[in-house]
């Protein structure tokens, strides 16, 4: 649990929730005061067009930043972890899909790990968007070693010194989350997950079937930055088994080996040589 004296940011990125917003806000404050804990509710007004700006001018006692234009989920994080004065940030969504009254159970866990993650469960997904996902977390569970129940919820809380470490791979887009939690595991930051329930949302999605391909090369950019070697060594092995394999063929049948083995054999050698100067750099980086 966080300390006494610790201060709890509540971030809540708004864009075009007027249905909601109020509602979502007014709940938040209520539980949050029943911890009794030292908060602050920044809201970041994401150039809705809609009138969530101005229910949130007549919400009193948060923090209101106000983007004139959309300028993306992950941007308006990034601008209110800048403004939160808290040791920890919560952040949860203002759709009303997250379940407010859990956030108890989040916090119980905050102080004994760096960031505490809501693992959404009977979470209901679009067609096509369910294999989608269980690839991402699959591809990001191998490589980073750990198992990652919920690749990139929306409520979560973490020590504001620990992500603001990572505050320039932010992206302004959806992948705010699923960058926090790779950047915390390839670091070593301890995270624990807690099972929660994950609601129909109230409006429209923004996410689109194409979002998984940047997901996806966002996933592959993040570990290849910071584990080049876990990323990299298997499609060099393989590389290097093709030449092996060639090679051994060209023996058998000309008694010679041939110009494509010796260039797959060679390739895989430099690029296994490449592979290790990169994680010689990323760890000297890091530490």
């Amino acid at each position: 649990m966080m300390k006494n004296n610790e201060k709890l940011s509540v971030i809540v990125p708004v864009f075009n929730e007027e249905k909601v917003v109020k509602e979502t806000l007014e709940k938040l404050r209520q539980e949050l005061q029943n911890l009794h804990v030292g908060f602050e509710i920044i809201a970041v007004n994401d150039g809705s067009s809609d009138a969530s700006l101005e229910i949130l001018k007549n919400i009193p006692n948060i923090t209101l930043i106000n983007n004139p234009y959309n300028l993306g989920y992950g941007a308006s994080l990034k601008r209110a972890l800048r403004a939160a004065s808290g040791e920890w940030v919560l952040i949860t969504d203002s759709d009303g899909t997250y379940p407010i009254d859990k956030i108890p159970d989040i916090l119980e866990y905050a102080g004994d790990y760096d960031m505490v993650v809501g693992s959404r469960i009977h979470q209901k997904d679009a067609p096509g968007r369910k294999p989608a996902k269980w690839i991402l977390k699959k591809l990001a569970s191998f490589l980073v070693g750990k198992k990652i129940p919920d690749l990139n919820s929306g409520m979560r809380v973490f020590r504001r010194d620990k992500a603001l470490e990572f505050y320039d791979l932010y992206p302004s887009g959806f992948s705010f989350t699923t960058t926090i939690t790779l950047s915390f595991f390839t670091h070593d930051y301890t995270v624990k997950y807690v099972d929660i329930p994950y609601y129909e949302r109230v409006g429209i999605s923004s996410i689109r079937p194409k979002h998984f391909f940047d997901f996806l090369g966002l996933v592959m950019k993040l570990v290849l930055y910071f584990k080049p070697l876990k990323m990299l060594f298997t499609p060099v092995a393989i590389i290097f088994l093709l030449g092996a394999a060639k090679a051994a063929k060209d023996i058998v049948i000309t008694g010679k080996i041939g110009n494509l083995s010796l260039i797959l054999i060679l390739f895989s050698f430099q690029s296994f040589i490449m592979t290790l100067i990169l994680e010689i750099v990323t760890r000297k980086n890091i530490k």
